[in-house]
């Protein structure tokens, strides 16, 4: 076992340094400054180059262009290419689909070297077969990489949470903000710049597309298609309304306010009767047994010492 994986390690040592050397180019400014030396002004323009390379720039260098094409066979095995954009932009990330398929490698060679080396520990001690262990390795990749997928997926989540339970005090803020005089885009500047979190940081992106001549209403439709809640989506869409139509914005906004803490209310009695549900189970299968046994233990060891 050991001498198998140190094969295919030298093999793909070996193989990753013929492709390096068949595929390395020059680069463009390094082809063309030889021939620029009588020009300082140009050479001079051009930023220098480090002359030691730093050890993440060297490692990507011999292995990023395997690891590119290995992202690309995985994002072409699970698909999905749109959904996953869409998670990242929910979750505001600034990741492309790319990185994200590169981190699905990385985490899928991370386990795949953790699982290779228990089985080389393992195979100290015991025979280890060539094949299952492969194929075990082979499934923890698989494993890393969907894991990478699952954690992307708790963090829109999470995100999300986080803003449906900061919307209530925004939506309070701007409603204080306009009754004070101010105008709406005023109001969402104060509470940009009062307020931290990830619905502020929503709200700062919809205020940057507003400025950059995006016009409201549909800066925050964009919003609500970008996050994808409902109570997000009636705020966005009362505030546009509310700006188009020029109606009261003060009582749009306690309004959704109001309707959010009231989502926030039925949310968590859902919660609670889902929890309701899952604490019964260390009631009947631990307290109950255990209450069963005291009680009938007494009785039992009396009547093995009355039986002669």
């Amino acid at each position: 076992m050991i001498g198998a994986v140190c094969g295919l390690g030298l093999a793909g040592g070996l193989l990753l340094v013929a492709s390096a050397v068949a595929r390395r180019r020059p680069h463009l400014a390094d082809r063309v400054a030889p021939y620029l030396q009588d020009l300082p002004h140009l050479v001079g323009s051009r930023p220098e180059r480090p002359a030691v390379l730093a050890p993440a720039t060297v490692w990507w260098a011999v292995f990023g262009p395997s690891i590119r094409r290995l992202a690309g066979f995985v994002g072409q095995v699970l698909g999905g290419s749109a959904t996953v954009r869409r998670r990242l932009a929910r979750v505001g990330s600034r990741d492309t689909v790319e990185q994200f398929r590169v981190q699905q490698v990385l985490w899928g060679l991370a386990a795949f070297a953790g699982t290779a080396g228990l089985l080389l520990l393992w195979s100290l001690r015991a025979m280890v077969a060539p094949l299952p262990g492969l194929i075990v390795c082979v499934v923890a990749f698989a494993a890393g990489v969907l894991a990478r997928d699952q954690i992307l997926s708790r963090d829109v989540r999470e995100r999300e949470q986080r803003m449906v339970e900061e919307l209530p005090t925004v939506a309070d803020l701007m409603a204080l903000a306009v009754a004070a005089g101010e105008g709406p885009m005023q109001a969402l500047e104060r509470v940009v710049a009062t307020s931290h979190g990830a619905l502020s940081v929503e709200l700062r992106r919809v205020l940057g597309a507003v400025r950059t001549g995006t016009g409201i209403a549909q800066a925050f439709d964009d919003l609500a298609a970008r996050t994808a809640l409902p109570s997000i989506a009636r705020f966005s869409e009362g505030l546009a309304i509310a700006v188009e139509r020029g109606t009261p914005l003060v009582d749009v906004l306690h309004a959704q306010a109001a309707d959010a803490r009231e989502a926030g209310r039925r949310s968590l009695i859902e919660v609670g009767a889902r929890k309701e549900v899952t604490m019964m189970i260390p009631v009947v299968f631990l307290i109950l047994p255990v209450t069963i046994v005291f009680a009938f233990w007494p009785g039992v060891v009396g009547l093995n010492l009355v039986t002669p």
